[in-house]
């Protein structure tokens, strides 16, 4: 079995002067989503200008690239590499010279069975740059060359099973389509030009509207074909089921707390989250503290459903680079350290309510209970606001291997031991969909229950 996934963030802009910088600026707002490399393909007199490289957007995109990214139109794409390995091969928006002109690429996703379509593809001569399984639906495209590029997708899709949000530009169109399931999140807003013409934008989350000022319109629906060209919008469904499959792990960690993520507040759901672990399990305590920064919403969440003060026990700092040095492998914790400080005017003698988004491996929760005892609380209750995970994401999101999670291998009071935590809690399944508002017909909660709403190949 082959697990293919990529933690991505994308982003199109159609009939708008700078839509390389705002391009530029929609993948800035989206950084959280992939941090190892960043491409902007824009659109000019019906041709391709391309630029990409490896590291953060900011790194990747100087003045003088953006300079060059002339045209109306662009598309933009962050990456995390967990399908294929760090090449600039890898790095999207992928691009290809079709029969019918140039195409651009950007995909958040996983085709589940990405290596069966590449191989027969490989097979049937393909030749491919790069080894993500987005390069499959250029070849795939290039066989229904024929056709129009809507009919094109169509077609290209029913090889694919998984997850995909696809933003595509050719030299006439902006496309977005996002797979039956809707595993993945992708948005459409609205941006209003000193001329009065209205540029349309797409993205994986409604954070890239709030930084350039465009309007949240609506979710592109899954199963949807959405684009936009010089006779304006359209849309098309391509294929329909009942049952969705939205990740909900972009509530529980994934998305930025200030986007809407499948139509809801991500930070009213994260401070659900946190009231429903309370509901659930009640306890009494002195202070609920966040782990920082993913548990604040949670935290606040708790805090407020049980009356127990919220106070920030541990101290982020947020200036450590990701290539620190530590000089010592001999301290103890030091990888922790550095980057949480524990308050010890606020934890000695306290009774301790530790509020986390997840708990994967153990190695972390241990470490920052410990922290939290050398500072003197009394009693460490750790909360965490998601279920235990207890299998990996095939969908586009990077988990480690089943025998890599803690809660794979053990049950509760096994783990609550191996953290050193006086109790061990998470909130249940059924707490976390009513927290986003959802159920098992709308999420997917696959690494959870172990109810993969695929074949996984």
């Amino acid at each position: 079995m082959k697990s293919w996934r990529e933690e991505c963030a994308v982003f199109g802009i159609w009939n708008d002067p700078e839509a390389g910088r705002m391009t530029y600026l929609g993948l800035y707002a989206q950084q959280h989503r992939g941090q190892e490399s960043a491409g902007i393909v824009s659109l000019n007199a019906e041709t391709h200008i391309s630029h990409k490289g490896v590291g953060l957007v900011g790194d990747v995109f100087q003045e003088e690239h953006l300079l060059k990214l002339k045209g109306s139109a662009a598309i933009g794409h962050v990456r995390y590499s967990t399908t294929g390995l760090n090449y600039l091969s890898n790095v999207q928006p992928l691009t290809a010279q079709l029969h019918k002109g140039p195409v651009a690429i950007a995909h958040n996703g996983n085709i589940v069975n990405a290596h069966i379509v590449r191989d027969h593809l490989i097979q049937q001569g393909a030749i491919f740059q790069g080894t993500n399984d987005t390069e499959s639906l250029l070849h795939l495209l290039a066989r229904h060359s024929d056709d129009n590029i809507i009919k094109g997708l169509k077609k290209s899709v029913l090889d694919f099973e998984g997850a995909y949000s696809f933003v595509i530009m050719t030299q006439d169109r902006l496309i977005a389509m996002r797979d039956p399931k809707g595993f993945r999140p992708l948005v459409l807003g609205s941006r209003k030009l000193d001329n009065g013409e209205i540029s349309y934008v797409v993205a994986s989350e409604t954070c890239a509207f709030d930084l350039i000022g465009a309007t949240y319109e609506r979710e592109i629906e899954p199963g949807e074909i959405f684009w936009v060209d010089k006779n304006g919008t359209h849309s098309e469904k391509f294929s329909s089921e009942k049952k969705k499959s939205q990740c909900v792990f972009e509530h529980v960690y994934f998305s930025r707390p200030d986007s809407l993520v499948f139509g809801q507040s991500v930070y009213e759901a994260r401070k659900n989250m946190g009231a429903t672990l309370f509901h659930e399990n009640p306890v009494e305590a002195d202070i609920v503290i966040p782990v920082p920064d993913s548990g604040v919403p949670a935290a606040i969440g708790f805090s407020n459903a049980s009356k127990i003060p919220f106070e920030f026990g541990i101290i982020r700092n947020h200036y450590i680079g990701r290539t620190f040095i530590q000089p010592s492998q001999s301290i103890r914790s030091f990888g922790v350290k550095i980057k949480l400080n524990p308050q010890k005017s606020i934890l000695e003698g306290k009774r301790v309510v530790v509020i986390d988004d997840s708990l994967v491996r153990g190695t972390t929760s241990k470490k920052i209970i410990s922290l939290v005892r050398q500072a003197g609380a009394k009693e460490v209750h750790f909360y965490v606001a998601s279920p235990p995970t207890k299998g990996p994401c095939y969908y586009g999101v990077d988990t480690p291997k089943r025998q890599q999670l803690i809660a794979a291998e053990k049950d509760v009071e096994e783990i609550r031991d191996f953290i050193g935590a006086d109790s061990l809690v998470y909130v249940s399944v059924e707490g976390l969909m009513k927290a986003v508002h959802g159920s098992e017909d709308t999420h997917c909660a696959a690494c959870f229950n172990g109810k993969y709403p695929t074949e996984i190949f």
